[in-house]
């Protein structure tokens, strides 16, 4: 079903009838996939004589080889993504700036300069400390989930599908996503192995737009995320009473660290001092946006700031950790001893 101003219209589900027509979908916009992915590479050729559809990094300089399945067997398409992962592993942080700049090179751009506008960050050193696996398809057989879960949950092989639906109304067409399994928690697992353990600090894009402003989040305790689930979801999900957050704000630092006080709820809902926050004298009153849709309105979660600083003000060193995700775990060692002496 769809959303259609005040009522719903059915959506009909159509046939992919080729693949290839979403690889050059990802190819134009990764984001379709995952927010936290930067592309740096199409049909890489690996020293086995195969090619990798795509190959993308995150921020924290992780790989991901992004394989479609097209028509192949459950056992052909798991065995070739180990085969190119038993390749990707080998590879140096030299080479994969090179396989990086050939492709951004060829966009008329370079890497370092596409993976600071996309992270807001230097590419780390060093890179490729993990990879992870992604097969994409309109749809995957039971035998092949079996595999794929099996891979990744009892052997910690960062592995997982992805799956495409395109609707449509009539006149135009709508691409959907789906995980077979919660895919932050999939790489998770991976890098649990090189990465330092989770210390139970969150990371949060506070953001800086006309719909919300830092000021105002400072001001009356809250964070703010919304216009689709796709952003909105993570505050739902990932945040929880009595958690402890560290708020970054792209381009300058990090501003804020507080403790979570309420649930995520619809930004009409929040009450400040007894008073709508919407009725609050706001900096952003765009924050209202879509103030009755469920989907497209912007959440928030009430939070009780212990220190925070203007963004003229905020918190940075060359190689801080900052993410695309509105929320995600912060480990990074480096920045959490940065913050903890910036923030007291």
């Amino acid at each position: 079903m769809g959303h259609f101003g005040s009522g719903l219209q059915l959506l009909l589900v159509e046939r992919l009838n080729s693949e290839d027509r979403l690889e050059a979908w990802l190819a134009d916009d990764i984001a379709i996939l995952s927010d936290d992915l930067l592309l740096i590479g199409r049909q890489v050729t690996t020293g086995h004589g195969g090619r990798i559809d795509l190959l993308a990094i995150n921020a924290e300089g992780s790989l991901s080889i992004i394989e479609l399945k097209r028509d192949k067997t459950p056992r052909d398409i798991v065995a070739q993504v180990l085969d190119y992962a038993s390749w990707i592993r080998r590879l140096d942080t030299p080479r994969v700036h090179e396989i990086a700049q050939a492709y951004w090179q060829s966009k008329g751009s370079n890497f370092n300069d596409e993976f600071q506008r996309k992270f807001d960050a230097f590419p780390p050193e060093p890179l490729n400390v993990s990879h992870s696996m992604i097969i994409v398809a309109s749809a995957l057989d039971p035998a092949s989930q079996r595999i794929v879960e099996y891979l990744s949950q009892e052997h910690d092989i960062g592995i997982n599908t992805a799956f495409f639906t395109i609707f449509s109304d009539g006149e135009r067409q709508y691409l959907s996503a789906d995980w077979l399994m919660d895919q932050e928690e999939v790489v998770e697992r991976t890098e649990r192995k090189v990465r330092t353990p989770w210390t139970g600090f969150k990371y949060v894009n506070a953001g800086e737009s006309e719909h919300r402003s830092w000021a105002d989040m400072r001001r009356y305790g809250f964070i703010a995320a919304g216009h689709g689930p796709r952003w909105s979801r993570q505050l739902i999900e990932r945040l929880c009473p009595g958690d402890m957050i560290y708020a970054y704000q792209k381009g300058a630092g990090y501003v804020g660290f507080g403790k979570v006080l309420e649930d995520a709820m619809m930004a009409k809902d929040m009450l400040v001092d007894g008073q709508a926050l919407l009725e609050r004298e706001l900096f952003q009153p765009g924050l209202g946006h879509d103030r009755d849709d469920p989907e497209m309105a912007d959440y928030v979660v009430p939070i009780e700031w212990l220190k925070t600083f203007d963004v003229s003000d905020a918190k940075t060193f060359g190689g801080v950790f900052a993410s695309q995700h509105v929320v995600c775990k912060l480990s990074d060692p480096a920045t959490l001893s940065f913050l903890e002496k910036m923030f007291a």
